[in-house]
């Protein structure tokens, strides 16, 4: 018996799928094409402010201390520091406001000529940052600080206690300013804003800064003035727009 011819079933499957598999990875090309030009991008910088007045003084009160040996001066500067600390409980400062910020002892030297230099005593100090919150009551509290043995200030710096909402109005003033920087230069150009594609921010300042240290040994002529003026706060944008015709 001969044998049966090959069915032509698989061959003809065969190539009906290599001519169509040309087809389909044009297809798919055609739809991954992008569909439109891109058009102009601008890049904008833009700084905005918005001010407050401050409800917030930050200072720092030190007492300095000299004596022949160091534990001499230490005692004496420890003493004199519990006077400021009970003067600053009584004003009604919180715990929470009142921090160290540093304490050191340091010696004393006396140089000749010639001569390797010499121990003539120690100096100690002891610093602390207070938060005074009733800016009604700074004057007072500086006040009370040196007569109960301060012999050195640093400060006040003023502060926006809750500055959320502020910095989101200097946001908003930036990119106020942002558009219209890009509405000059979509004019100038003959073109007009699509959209914005990307907008960055940068960091915040507040100005002013803290005042420089100052001793303050004497204040016969009672509490000291204190103006807080305005306290401004910044937001810097990068915006991104896309400009076309």
């Amino acid at each position: 018996m001969s044998p049966r011819p090959a069915s032509p079933l698989p061959r003809f499957a065969a190539v009906l799928a290599f001519l169509l598999l040309p087809g389909l990875a044009m297809t798919a090309s055609a739809q991954s094409s992008p569909s439109a030009e891109r058009g102009t991008l601008l890049s904008v910088s833009a700084e905005g402010h918005a001010s407050r007045k401050p409800d917030v003084a930050t200072l720092s009160a030190g007492v300095v201390t000299q004596a022949a040996d160091a534990n001499a001066a230490m005692r004496a500067n420890s003493a004199q520091m519990e006077k400021v600390m009970a003067a600053i409980r009584a004003a009604g400062i919180a715990e929470r406001d009142v921090q160290t910020a540093g304490i050191g002892l340091f010696p004393q030297y006396r140089y000749a000529e010639n001569q390797p230099p010499t121990i003539t005593g120690y100096q100690a100090n002891n610093t602390v940052n207070v938060k005074v919150r009733d800016l009604d009551k700074l004057g007072k509290v500086l006040d009370a600080l040196v007569a109960n043995g301060a012999n050195q200030i640093n400060g006040p710096s003023f502060e926006i206690d809750q500055p959320d909402a502020v910095y989101d109005e200097a946001r908003r003033n930036a990119l106020k300013q942002a558009q219209a920087r890009a509405a000059m230069y979509a004019s100038t150009l003959g073109m007009r804003i699509k959209r914005i594609v990307s907008i960055g921010e940068g960091g915040g300042m507040a100005a002013p800064g803290p005042m420089p240290m100052m001793k303050m040994a004497a204040m016969d002529a009672g509490s000291p003035p204190v103006s807080p003026g305005e306290t401004s706060l910044s937001a810097n944008l990068d915006v991104v727009f896309e400009l076309g015709d």
